[in-house]
């Protein structure tokens, strides 16, 4: 538009020139006006080529004069033909781009933002190889100069029409908008607890599959390979996995969870309920039984339950729905309804590990079964009032049991009590009996030694008297003792006895007499008086 109005003030002034000059009759005045508007004519043609680009914009070319057209199915045009240029201006001015002959339009720059990605759809070149939807990536080498240089991604890039695997990263860019297409899409980020499953719509088809596989196990492909990666994509960002219609990315959680089969479905807000599983025993007993399952996806089977299931949400828990509850069911069959809920331990274990066996198929590993509530009043209400009373009768007979087998016991033990007193009794007087013996030894041994010294003495103080009285006489002897007895015992030797005559003609011995008499005497007097009343 600018362009136009000076190239149209130009020729205007020219003009204007030169009919000024053409009416003055000087020659060199009328040269001068025709040679001011020739180059004011020059000038505003110059001018007029000359276009202006914004710093936060591109400028579009499109041809409308030119000796060549497009080839048939093409719309970019590489080398002047008529039609829109590969070729984009930059900001700034351009010269040369005369407006009758160059249409110039004017498109901001493009924008992805933080977390975000761009789709690009190209509308020119060669078409798809056979099979493939999408194009293939570009090289790391020339990425920047496929997107930015239309010219080389339509000739020497040897770009393909139509959407592209590569995608541009957060940031400014500058393409041209009438090849690239673009559309944003959120960055792919994995979580710390999950990974990512890729089913790829790029690549190599793989047509030569196992048929031995297992299902699920069939459907997986190497990376790069079309299908669902064998490998899953690990916490992180992937900027060339981004493309959110080239590559489908399932984030499957690798935290532990936990499915809750109970008869108040509905009070957790996580969703982890489901209605509680009844089961029939093989005595006719139908009741409901709470459980808990607790599972795990391990990362590197989270491909096989992608390919098995679908997902780890509504996919997976549509088929262990259906798991649980058949095995619960079956394992009921085989026994009774008593014999159920004493044995909850043993089907906790038979269930984890049949189920263990069925979704490991899928890639699911259980890691722990629970039972909670088996029955309730309406279902087993006279079947436990019927065992809650002979439990009770057990333990009745039980503690009355217990109380004979204390009762003997305490029996026992007095009875042991009374034999140990006995025994204590009886080990006393055997020791009495010891020590009188042995104390009648001890005296008999001291009578004895006593007796023995006494007639020692005797015959001591016999050979010793015999001796004296050999000497000097019996009866100066017998004085001599005599009078160490009185000196001994403090006697008095007054005579009080009178004695009168010879013994035998002796007069010693009368007077030996008398004085034994006194003796006898002072010793009865002495002697201790009875006490009254005796």
């Amino acid at each position: 538009m600018v362009s136009s109005t000076i190239l149209f003030i130009g020729i205007v002034l020219a003009g204007l020139l030169v009919a000024g000059a053409f009416q003055a009759k000087n020659r060199s005045v009328r040269a001068i006006g025709i040679g001011a508007a020739f180059v004011v004519l020059m000038l505003s043609f110059v001018l007029a080529s000359f276009r202006h680009v914004g710093e936060d914009s591109i400028g579009v070319v499109s041809k409308s004069i030119g000796l060549k057209s497009l080839p048939p199915g093409q719309i970019i045009a590489t080398d002047g033909e008529k039609g829109p240029q590969a070729e984009i201006l930059p900001p700034g001015w351009q010269p040369w781009y005369w407006p009758f002959i160059y249409d110039i339009e004017m498109y901001p720059v493009v924008e992805i933002e933080q977390g975000q990605v761009g789709m690009l759809t190209a509308s020119d070149g060669k078409p798809l190889p056979p099979g493939m939807t999408y194009a293939p990536e570009w090289s790391p080498e020339t990425r920047k100069q496929m997107l930015t240089d239309a010219r080389y991604f339509l000739t020497e890039g040897g770009g393909h029409k139509g959407p592209q695997t590569s995608v541009l990263k957060p940031g400014l860019h500058r393409f041209n908008p009438k090849l690239f297409k673009m559309e944003p899409a959120p960055l792919l980020t994995i979580g710390k607890t999950e990974v990512g499953v890729v089913k790829s719509n790029v690549g190599d088809a793989v047509t030569d599959r196992d048929p031995e596989l297992e299902r699920g196990q069939d459907r997986l492909v190497s990376k790069g390979q079309r299908g669902i990666w064998r490998s899953p994509l690990e916490p992180g960002q992937f900027y060339e996995y981004s493309h959110s219609k080239a590559y489908e990315v399932e984030k499957v959680s690798t935290q532990e969870k936990i499915v809750h089969y109970t008869a108040s479905q509905g009070q957790r807000s996580d969703s982890s309920e489901e209605r509680e599983i009844m089961v029939r025993t093989s005595d006719g007993f139908t009741f409901p039984v709470d459980v808990r399952i607790a599972y795990v996806i391990e990362p590197r089977n989270a491909p096989l339950l992608v390919a098995s299931v679908g997902d780890d949400q509504e996919g997976l828990r549509r088929v262990m729905n259906s798991k649980v509850r058949s095995i619960f069911r079956n394992n009921a069959e085989d026994v009774k309804a008593l014999s159920y809920v004493q044995q909850r331990s043993e089907q906790e274990s038979q269930s984890r590990d049949a189920l263990q066996e069925e979704l490991s198929k899928i890639g699911v590993t259980i890691t722990d079964v629970a039972i909670g509530d088996v029955g309730d009043e309406k279902t087993l209400g006279q079947l436990l009032k019927t065992q809650t009373d002979r439990e009770i009768a057990l333990q009745e007979q039980e503690t009355f049991r217990e109380q004979q087998r204390a009762a003997e016991q305490e029996k026992e033990l007095t009875r042991t009590k009374q034999e140990a007193q006995e025994e204590m009794r009886l080990a006393t007087a055997k020791y009495e009996v010891q020590i009188a013996e042995q104390d009648k030894e001890k005296q008999i041994i001291a009578a004895g030694a006593e007796a023995e010294a006494v007639k020692i003495k005797a015959e001591a103080q016999a050979a010793a008297y015999k001796q004296i009285a050999e000497q000097i006489g019996s009866g100066n002897a017998a004085m001599i003792e005599l009078l160490k007895i009185i000196g001994e015992r403090n006697i008095s030797i007054t005579p009080r006895v009178m004695v009168v005559g010879e013994a035998n003609g002796k007069s010693g011995d009368a007077q030996t007499t008398a004085l034994i008499g006194t003796m006898l005497d002072t010793m009865v007097s002495e002697a201790p008086k009875p006490k009254a009343g005796r």
